[in-house]
């Protein structure tokens, strides 16, 4: 319960760049730009897989979740920062919040699962090539693929469930553009410590052993492609892990940036700013690395065009 001196906290004050008056149209178009494109390179990307007979293989197939990741992730957040930034700061009653900051947190874990499902994907691929496509069936990635949304769900969902017990009384403004963890857990008048606990713990399972799950893979991948004996078999092999691997780099060094940054008075400032870097610019660096530097992408798309503008010239 809340003192008697102060009232319950129903709704919150998203108060978005609100230190960046003079600035409000340039980061309107920006970031609805920005948007447009991760619209535009992940349907694209789910659909040449899902489509492609020739992309029906385990890489793409989990390529195409990661893109169906990266799309929830950014709807959940960014069309809502357009709007804060219109209207400089918005209010959202409670359950909106939650229900924002559980899908964003929910997406972005399995993002982490996918990174590190992909990195034994190619492990396999590089490491083990003879048993790849016996042990990479399709019913074994459809599992999987299950199997990390339904721990993925059990864990976040035990942290919501805790975090829904939170009070908030008194003080109702956000200095961010969406509802993130620490914001709110600063915000809360309740004991957060078995919180705070429980999602270091969360953090670990999804973060920091699939980080070093995939350091583990691409050891093994480094010294497999080290024993070929040509160059020119050297750079095939390491072509087929270039991509994925720029993207884990992206995905967490965006992820250290915000969480190892430092504190201090202007912690949230930083915080909110180098939030921009996994929710903006990871998801908008995936197709394009992917589509840039994936042969079979790029060729496919090329094909899907040319027989497009053959119909419509005929």
């Amino acid at each position: 319960m809340c003192p008697d001196n102060m009232t319950k906290a129903a709704e919150f004050l998203l108060m978005g760049f609100h230190d960046l008056p003079n600035s409000k149209i340039p980061l309107l178009i920006l970031f609805l730009l920005i948007y447009i494109v991760i619209l535009c390179g992940n349907i694209i990307i789910i659909f040449m897989v899902t489509f492609n007979e020739n992309l029906q293989i385990p890489m793409f197939y989990f390529l195409k979740h990661l893109g169906v990741t990266d799309l929830v992730f950014t709807t959940n957040v960014i069309p809502m920062m357009l709007h804060i930034i219109l209207n400089e700061g918005i209010t959202v009653s409670l359950a909106q919040c939650t229900c924002q900051y559980y899908v964003s947190i929910l997406s972005g874990c399995m993002q982490c699962f996918l990174l590190a499902v992909m990195s034994y994907d190619r492990y396999l691929a590089v490491c083990h090539p003879l048993h790849y496509i016996s042990i990479m069936s399709p019913n074994v990635c459809h599992q999987i693929v299950i199997g990390c949304w339904l721990l993925d769900f059990i864990l976040i969902t035990s942290e919501i469930v805790l975090f829904g017990k939170l009070q908030f009384c008194g003080l109702n403004s956000i200095d961010h553009f969406f509802c993130d963890f620490g914001p709110l857990v600063e915000l809360s008048t309740s004991d957060t410590s078995v919180l705070m606990l429980l999602d270091f713990a969360i953090s670990m399972a999804v973060i920091s052993i699939p980080f070093a799950f995939i350091i583990g893979t691409y050891i093994c991948i480094f010294i497999a492609i080290l024993r070929i004996r040509t160059r020119d078999g050297r750079q095939k092999t390491f072509s087929t892990c270039s991509s994925h691997l720029t993207v884990v780099c992206t995905y967490y060094g965006t992820l250290m940036a915000v969480y190892m940054g430092p504190s201090g008075g202007n912690s949230l400032n930083i915080n909110k700013f180098l939030s921009l870097l996994y929710i903006v610019i990871t998801p908008v660096m995936n197709p394009i690395i992917y589509s840039l530097r994936n042969k079979e992408i790029r060729e496919t798309v090329k094909k899907y065009v040319k027989n497009n503008l053959y119909t419509n010239n005929n």
